[in-house]
């Protein structure tokens, strides 16, 4: 996939994500007169979202390769986007969706839509405290997670500091090139799978 496509979907993601935050109401953090996350900046926003795909990619086993990807910044917002490297076969994208959606329930997060498209399933939630979360299963079985703040206090923003567990790429991320004996089999797991 190219990355003008690769963009263009994850616009589109992004735009789908906050038209669904906007209704969401105050996070239960509290914000400010300014209408910001009580005490935290973009800087914090990024570092917690860092932290909630962590968790996220820390609940699937067997583990999972993946790289940073983009961050990007709104007047009062920040989203973080991460590629997985490992291939996500079709008949094992409804378990990998089934994960992280059980993962991120445990967690209080609302799931505010899961899409089953055979193409580019995705899953859609918001954290107890307003942060959107979301996962996509795009080209060649490559997911990609985005995590985007509420609104926060302008501040600079600093590259995410823990290294990604897969190999580092010079210019644009290649489709997914890791092998999974589990995710990338192209055999279906009995058992439960996202919603629908």
């Amino acid at each position: 996939m190219s990355r003008t496509i690769r963009t263009i979907c994850l616009t589109c993601a992004m735009v789908m994500a906050g038209v669904l935050l906007a209704g969401c109401g105050l996070p239960i953090g509290g914000k400010s007169e300014k209408g910001a996350l009580a005490g935290m900046d973009m800087q914090g926003a990024a570092e917690r979202a860092d932290g909630m795909f962590y968790a996220t990619v820390g609940a699937i086993k067997p583990e999972i390769e993946w790289v940073h990807d983009a961050t990007t910044t709104g007047s009062c917002d920040v989203t973080r986007y991460w590629s997985v490297m490992t291939v996500v076969s079709e008949q094992r994208r409804g378990s990998f969706l089934g994960v992280v959606e059980r993962f991120w329930k445990t967690r209080g997060y609302r799931i505010d839509m899961v899409n089953p498209s055979k193409e580019m399933p995705e899953i859609i939630a918001t954290s107890p405290d307003g942060f959107g979360i979301m996962v996509t299963i795009g080209y060649k079985g490559q997911a990609f997670f985005e995590v985007t703040s509420p609104c926060v206090e302008e501040s600079k923003v600093a590259a995410p500091t823990k290294v990604a567990n897969g190999r580092t790429y010079e210019g644009e991320i290649p489709t997914p090139n890791v092998r999974s004996d589990f995710w990338s089999a192209e055999t279906s797991v009995p058992g439960p799978t996202a919603s629908s």
